[in-house]
């Protein structure tokens, strides 16, 4: 694993905004191509079999805390728990994830967390890198992404009643959501599934459906927005009484839940893909790491150390917290690299690479290509 600098390409901007990646450049420069990640075939195969066996073990993880009923733990209300264990026990599919990882090509890969209910990075990961690498000559990518979720949405479309179409939703003024959701909606379409769009806040309740601005039935449905928002929300109580199909199905809500990297702890100790993590600092020394139940985007994110103290700022600060060990995440140049390791339907298809100043990703951390070879 070797970070390289590279000679941008001249037009990479116009390029990339004829492929609806239009927020490549906020905040200065979240699009990086003056540097890459070099990785061996070796180590790709590790980061792929990582991504896999992390996957089998959070559905485990699943199984158990609805059978043991141990929701409450997760600040999960009984209500909640309800509409949960329903989806888990029809088998409700799901589309992808991501999971986030710390490697430095030499120790096993670890977890740091699961954005397994509305990850994003998607367009740039499936397409703008891959875009990269052929203009670049370079050797290969860990990169099937975009082939694997147009098959995965023929198999999710086959579980729905013929001629369903899927709507497809976001909150408004959030480019990056818009952006990331027009291009699964385009997957979906490439695989021949009949599509819609509405957003979060234009959604309503007709007494026995959601509906669109059109009033039609929202029967089958793909929201960019988190399972812990909806289930608050005033048309969230509605869904229990409703036979909607929604992707991500609501037992991700669990795993998008940071409190499961202690009952993962819990039931695989000792496991070389995962890190000590408990419900209490009392088990991990002098230096951890303290993460809310349910931020987003590296947001009141703590780092306890003497002498690496660090806070981020965010609206998360009041919620339960897990309390994980601190992972060896490698530095190049001042720079912090996280793996973003994506799973589609049950496959590993690919990874991104973010990397930031700090040892915490961000929404403002940095995006950068990589190869293998």
């Amino acid at each position: 694993m070797q970070r390289l600098p590279c000679t941008p390409r001249p037009d990479w901007r116009e390029k990339f905004e004829a492929l609806g990646f239009s927020f490549h450049s906020d905040d200065g420069g979240y699009w990086d191509e003056s540097a890459c990640y070099q990785f061996g075939a070796a180590q790709i195969d590790e980061i792929e079999a990582a991504a896999e066996e992390l996957h089998r073990l959070a559905l485990a993880a699943v199984q158990h805390v609805i059978v043991e009923r141990r929701g409450a733990e997760l600040g999960i209300t009984p209500p909640q728990m309800a509409v949960i264990e329903t989806s888990w026990r029809t088998n409700a599919p799901s589309l992808h994830g991501r999971f986030d990882l710390a490697y430095d090509g030499h120790q096993p890969p670890k977890l740091l967390e699961y954005n397994a209910d509305t990850p994003t990075s998607l367009l740039e990961a499936a397409v703008a890198q891959w875009h990269w690498l052929e203009e670049s000559g370079r050797a290969d990518q860990f990169n099937s992404l975009h082939e694997r979720l147009i098959v995965r949405w023929e198999s999710l479309f086959k579980t729905l009643p013929p001629g369903t179409p899927v709507h497809f939703s976001c909150v408004k003024d959030n480019e990056e959501d818009r952006v990331t959701l027009e291009y699964l909606r385009d997957t979906a379409t490439q695989a021949g599934v009949a599509t819609r769009f509405v957003y979060i806040e234009d959604i309503g309740w007709n007494g026995k459906a959601l509906v669109d601005l059109d009033g039609a039935a929202i029967n089958a449905w793909f929201k960019l927005y988190p399972w812990e928002w909806l289930m608050r929300d005033a048309f969230g109580t509605h869904l229990a009484a409703t036979s909607i199909h929604i992707i991500e199905p609501a037992w991700k809500a669990l795993l998008s839940n940071k409190g499961m990297l202690a009952i993962l702890w819990e039931l695989f100790p000792d496991h070389p893909n995962l890190l000590p993590a408990y419900f209490t600092p009392d088990y991990l020394g002098a230096s951890f790491v303290v993460k809310p139940f349910f931020s987003r985007e590296g947001a009141n994110i703590s780092i306890v150390d003497r002498t690496q103290p660090l806070t981020t700022p965010g609206p998360y600060g009041n919620e339960p917290k897990v309390y994980q060990a601190r992972a060896t995440i490698p530095v190049f140049d001042g720079r912090y690299p996280v793996i973003g390791a994506w799973i589609v339907g049950d496959d590993a298809a690919g990874m991104g690479i973010r990397e930031d100043v700090t040892p915490v990703t961000t929404n403002s951390s940095r995006f950068i290509p990589h190869f293998f070879a």
